[in-house]
């Protein structure tokens, strides 16, 4: 059986598991709130990983402007905690993507039980910082398996 670090494209988007560590927690055993952050912030990376985007290199195949996200905003409904050794499903769906933004739902999930809801706008810019257009074939990608999340 192969196990990937990136998690899995599905067919709404992206799905990435993770379990909570003691590093994630404050002194009583909950997940921080800001740690839902770095949760959401690693699906989203796995998320443009495994669609080919290399963030290291700021580039999609066949691009020489770079390409370079960024959080513009992002709404977030906390729910429930999670706790040390959970282990969390952290789902990712594109809702729109094209022109010079995307927006995107996550929700974080322990079993069947919804933590966090959000939505999180993404500027699209270049490698100088100004505004650009998302490329056509990777607005494409992203909205293939485009479906809203229900948590």
């Amino acid at each position: 059986m192969q196990i990937s670090l990136a998690g899995e494209l599905t067919e709404a988007g992206h799905r990435l598991v993770q379990r909570v560590y003691y590093e994630d927690t404050d002194f009583s055993g909950v997940v921080y709130h800001a740690r839902y952050l770095h949760f959401m912030e690693r699906a989203r990376t796995d998320y443009l990983r495994l669609l080919g985007v290399e963030q290291a290199s700021l580039a999609v195949e066949g691009d020489t402007e770079g390409l370079v996200f960024v959080v513009h905003r992002m709404e977030i409904d906390f729910k429930a905690p999670a706790r040390m050794d959970d282990i969390l499903t952290i789902e990712t769906v594109t809702e729109k993507a094209g022109g010079a933004k995307m927006v995107l739902s996550q929700a974080i999930w322990n079993g069947e039980r919804p933590l966090i809801n959000a939505r999180v706008i993404i500027a699209v810019i270049n490698a100088a910082g100004r505004p650009r257009r998302l490329p056509e074939t990777l607005a494409q990608r992203f909205l293939a398996n485009a479906a809203p999340i229900v948590a």
